[in-house]
Order: structure tokens, then C-alpha cells, then sequence
């Protein structure tokens, strides 16, 4: 793998951190997506189990995020005070043994349950491991590293949705929520002998080198405004994190609206196709997604304009929805199911930049542990807005419209509620520097 680090950075910058630490996090978080998401292939095949109708399995999605949001704070104070890898390792056998045990519930309340302490254990990984990536990589590579490692999300559908649906037609689908919850523990081990939480601490890189990374990091730190008193109050109060809040909650609504329901529109437009067939054909959009991630990200990181890289491809996407309801024929409708896909996932690595560059790292991990919790919560209201109104009116297009609103005010909040910084952020020389702009 090369290094992406731009040439004109120092050359004691280490390549091998894109290749120690992001893919070891993307297979690590990869596999929670995993365990997050296959309830969506396997809903449209559960054939009256559990007697779930559109409204239980859009509850079914959605309870995930009332877990979701208990451990954010928790797990990124533990993050940064002790140890992101320690955090993230004893999570990941929690998540793990939680999915497994999912798989043998014998009542809908059972289920709800069970993806309630799915959401709980899983809550604290995303933002320990942005604070372990901020470790590592100065402002001017943190889109590209984030994207990097949330390409896992639309890699972990691309690659297990096929995978889900093969299981389903040779398993049932209990089966498939047990098997899928082991390789976590197996990845724990990885996890565990391979990434450390600074780079002093890494044994695969010299010293030097980790002192470059160290003094870019504190510089980085040195440059960013004070947080008011430096408390943590002071930091979440600021109006830019209260707006992220907003821009999140909106936007996350709209994504996993999509993503929960997208198998189900695929199965559709098959004819109720077979649950291999449709797990191959939801792979599409996930893929076109992943390429327009990575692709935002290193704009986002060359030119500095974090806000344009997070609404214009929101644009796209609500667009894209309500499209997607008035046109008929597969081919045009799957062209434009991966057109969200793609919008829905591009402003990921931008979006997570910008905290990093508005706070000081004492502060930043209570910040967004609180953006992602509250702004998670769109998880549960996505895809149980979707799954009510589609059997309150019979059809998916009053859902979908619905989703593309809650999108458009997350544009409205981008565009209108953060203002671009006074402080331009280091990048190097050449390059643009508007901040967050």
C-alpha cells in the first residue's frame, strides 16, 4: 500500500501507519457494521417469524440506537484518559457475544431486546477509535484516514451482504446472526497484539519517526483556538458542536432510513428475487458508495472545504430519493439507488474532520462522542419512520420523501449554521487553506 501522505510532507512521516493501523480498525469495525446491518438482508426473509410487521422490523433497525447512545461519552473519556486499544478490545467481545446470542431469540420483544444490547456495546467504538486515529494522523491527512476507516461501512455491505444472502438460502437466518457474531472475537486477538494507542508506543515503527508524528500532532494542537475554559461544558456548548449535532442527527435519520429499507426495495424491484440474488444486486450501491467516500475525502483534505464535501453530496442524494419514486424500470431506479448510496456516505471522512479542527484533543473526545450519540439517534428514527408510514399509507414513497426532508435540513444546517473558521488549518504548501469552509 502507499502512502498517501502528501509528498511535500516531511519524509520521516511512517507509511506504515496506513497500513498497521487503518485496516486493522476497518476489519475491526467492518465486522460491527456487519453485525449492525445483516437484520436488513434478513428481514424481507423471515417469513412471518416472530410476526413482525413493517412497523416491528423499522423497530427492529431502530432500537439499535437507543443502545447506541450509552456509552458514547463513557468510551471516549476512557479512550483518551486510558486506552483507545484497551477500550475498543474489551468492546469488541461484548458486540461479538452479543450478535451471536441475537440469533436465539424466540419472541419480536426478545428481539428488540437483543439489538438493544447489541447498540449498547457497540456505542463506544466509533468514537475511541477516532480518538486513536487523531493519535496518529495531523489535520491535513484526517479526512483521508477517517474515510479510510469508515470505508469499512460500505465495504462490510458490499461484502457481506452477498455473504448474508448465500447463508440465508443454505441457513436460517438464526443461523446466520450466530455465525456472523464470531469473527469479532477472533479479530479481538488481532486487535489486540497490533495496535498500539500512540505512536511511541508502536513497535513497528523507529523512534524518530514517531517523534515526527508527535510533534506534527502537538502542532496541530498548539494552532487550535481555546475551548473558553477549557472544560468540557464550554466545549460541547460551542455552536459549531451544537450544530454538528443537528447536521448529524438529520443526515443519519436519512442514512439509515435507506440503509435498512434498500434490501427490501432491491428484493422489489426482483420480483422477490432470491435472497442470493438480492444480496448481490444490494452490493452495488455500497460499492459505488465506497468509491465516492474515498474520493470526497482526498478533496476534502486538498482543498480544506470540509463544509462543501458534506452538503453537496446530501444534495445529490435527496435528489436522488425522490427521484427514485417518481421514475419506473429497474435500471433507472437501481441507477439511483446508487446515487443516495453514494450521497448518503461521501461527507463521512469531512464530516468527522471537522470537530478535530474546531477543538482542543482534552476536549474533543467528550465532543464527539456527543455528536455521534445524539446524532445517532436519526438510526432509530429512520427506519422506523419508513416502516410506519409504510403501512400506514401502503406504500415506501411517503417514507422516502420523508427521508429526503430530514437530508435537506441537514444541508439547510451545513450551509446556514456553520460558518467557515476564522483559523486556517496547516496544510501543506500549495494548497488551499480555507478551514472549514
Amino acid at each position: 500500500m502507499t502512502d498517501p501522505t502528501p509528498r511535500s510532507a516531511p519524509s520521516a512521516a511512517p507509511a506504515k501507519r496506513w497500513v498497521y493501523v487503518i485496516p486493522v480498525a476497518a476489519v475491526m469495525y467492518m465486522l460491527a457494521y456487519l453485525d449492525r446491518n445483516n437484520v436488513s438482508v434478513i428481514l424481507p426473509y423471515m417469513h412471518g417469524d416472530l410476526e413482525l410487521s413493517n412497523a416491528d422490523k423499522g423497530l427492529v433497525g431502530g432500537v439499535f440506537f437507543l443502545g447506541y447512545v450509552f456509552l458514547q461519552i463513557p468510551a471516549a473519556l476512557l479512550a483518551q484518559r486510558w486506552s483507545a486499544r484497551k477500550t475498543v478490545l474489551l468492546l469488541m467481545v461484548a458486540w461479538g457475544l452479543a450478535a451471536a446470542l441475537s440469533g436465539l431469540v424466540q419472541t419480536k420483544s426478545q428481539f428488540y431486546v437483543a439489538r438493544f444490547v447489541l447498540g449498547f456495546f457497540e456505542g463506544g467504538v466509533w468514537p475511541a477509535v477516532l480518538i486513536l486515529l487523531a493519535s496518529w494522523f495531523p489535520l491535513r491527512e484526517r479526512a483521508r484516514a477517517n474515510a479510510l476507516w469508515m470505508a469499512c461501512l460500505p465495504l462490510s455491505s458490499v461484502l457481506m451482504a452477498p455473504l448474508s444472502g448465500w447463508m440465508l438460502d443454505h441457513t436460517g437466518w438464526r443461523w446466520v446472526l450466530v455465525l456472523q457474531g464470531l469473527p469479532p472475537l477472533v479479530w479481538a486477538v488481532v486487535w489486540c497484539f497490533t495496535v498500539a494507542d500512540r505512536p511511541a508506543q508502536a513497535r513497528w515503527i523507529s523512534r524518530a519517526e514517531a517523534e515526527h508524528l508527535e510533534r506534527a500532532i502537538a502542532a496541530d494542537e498548539a494552532a487550535k483556538p481555546s475551548a473558553g475554559s477549557g472544560s468540557y461544558r464550554d466545549a460541547v456548548t460551542q455552536r459549531p458542536v451544537l450544530v454538528l449535532i443537528g447536521v448529524y442527527f438529520f443526515w443519519i435519520t436519512g442514512f439509515y432510513g435507506f440503509n435498512l429499507w434498500l434490501p427490501s426495495v432491491i428484493k422489489e424491484l426482483t420480483h422477490d428475487g432470491s435472497s442470493t440474488e438480492v444480496g448481490l444486486l444490494t452490493a452495488i450501491p455500497f460499492t459505488v458508495a465506497l468509491a465516492a467516500m474515498i474520493a470526497n475525502a482526498a478533496w476534502s483534505d486538498r482543498t480544506g472545504r470540509r463544509r462543501r464535501a458534506v452538503a453537496v453530496p446530501l444534495v445529490v442524494g435527496i435528489a436522488a430519493l425522490l427521484l427514485g419514486q417518481a421514475v419506473d424500470g429497474a435500471l433507472p431506479r437501481m441507477v439511483l439507488l446508487c446515487l443516495t448510496a453514494a450521497a448518503v456516505y461521501a461527507p463521512y471522512g469531512p464530516f468527522w474532520a471537522i470537530p478535530g479542527e474546531l477543538l482542543r484533543f482534552e476536549v474533543v473526545a467528550v465532543a464527539m462522542g456527543l455528536i455521534n450519540a445524539l446524532g445517532n439517534l436519526g438510526g432509530f428514527a429512520g427506519p422506523y419512520l419508513v416502516g410506519w408510514l409504510t403501512d400506514t399509507t401502503g406504500s415506501s414513497v411517503t417514507g422516502f420523501a420523508v427521508l429526503a426532508a430530514f437530508l435537506a435540513v441537514a444541508v439547510a444546517l451545513v450551509a446556514f449554521g456553520l460558518r467557515p473558521s476564522a483559523r486556517p488549518v496547516p496544510r501543506p504548501a500549495g494548497r488551499a487553506t480555507e478551514g472549514v469552509s
